[in-house]
């Protein structure tokens, strides 16, 4: 067993505000390479459609100012240490108050709602953000935060394929799930797939797809062959960037995998659009 590491949770607080600021108004470097890529095979409407969105980014950078009206709902993959000891107060509580603080001191769109289903007041502050946590090894925490717009969210999808469906079914549920987001989902798009473990895993998985840097393929080369297939065949509805036609539908999709039952084959796609915002915090 290692030395206990203590770690005051009011540490968080500055580190989830500032990531809060980052997501909001800063491009990934990974996403504008992919879209200068993307212009030079373009159609001149496609291709003047993307320089906006790398002009919009510039902007944004520029003049701080968020990238999208629509700030997202913070998804936040914990990995806590189990060598770590928590003090000062609540780990999730000071998560949500980095979170709060971010929205508020950087006038961020504040998106979230108390009740789903009949109240549906707003909160004010874009808390409470969604937490997941996971206990690892050693004595360090590492925060993997997602600020997720509802345009690209609302369009995503579960399917509870069977082994017999494949990876034709695969590919089936995700060009049928592409094609029913179509514009609305702000194309060109970043598309995490999650295939394995249950109802609720594979959609973790498909969430936690789009965390990984557009470069770097799934380490497994069948996976990877089924990524480039995948974009391929996406882009191949020409769609286009926003909806205009072309052949930029998606930038890149990412697979995710795990272990499943030998009845099924759980299979979620997790539409997001090109900007796709994550920030990673470790202490």
């Amino acid at each position: 067993m290692g030395k206990i590491r203590e770690i005051d949770v009011s540490e968080l607080i500055p580190l989830i505000r500032n990531a809060c600021r980052e997501m909001a108004m800063e491009y990934g470097c990974d996403i504008r390479d992919a879209i200068r890529q993307a212009r030079e095979t373009e159609n001149e409407r496609a291709r003047s459609i993307l320089d906006l969105l790398l002009q919009n980014a510039e902007i944004a950078t520029s003049e701080q100012i968020p990238i999208c009206q629509d700030t997202g709902m913070i998804i936040a993959f914990a990995s806590v240490g189990q060598d770590v000891h928590f003090t000062g107060g609540s780990f999730q509580q000071a998560l949500q108050e980095g979170v709060r603080q971010g929205y508020h001191d950087f006038a961020l769109r504040a998106s979230v709602v108390a009740d789903p289903l009949y109240d549906r007041i707003n909160t004010k502050d874009n808390t409470p953000a969604v937490i997941h946590t996971e206990i690892t090894e050693g004595d360090k925490v590492q925060i993997s935060l997602m600020a997720k717009g509802f345009g690209s969210e609302n369009k995503s999808a579960v399917a509870m394929l069977t082994p017999a469906d494949g990876e034709k079914g695969v590919i089936r549920f995700v060009l049928d799930t592409v094609k029913k987001a179509g514009p609305n989902a702000c194309p060109p798009f970043i598309i995490g797939v999650g295939i394995g473990g249950t109802f609720e895993a594979c959609a973790l998985l498909s969430k936690k797809a789009l965390l990984r840097p557009l470069q770097e393929k799934n380490s497994d080369v069948r996976y990877a062959a089924l990524e480039d297939r995948l974009l391929q065949e996406v882009n191949a509805l020409g769609i286009g960037p926003q909806g205009l036609h072309g052949v930029t539908t998606a930038l890149k999709v990412q697979i995710e995998q795990m272990p499943t039952h030998i009845a099924g084959m759980p299979c979620a796609v997790n539409i997001c659009c090109h900007v796709c915002r994550h920030a990673k915090v470790v202490i």
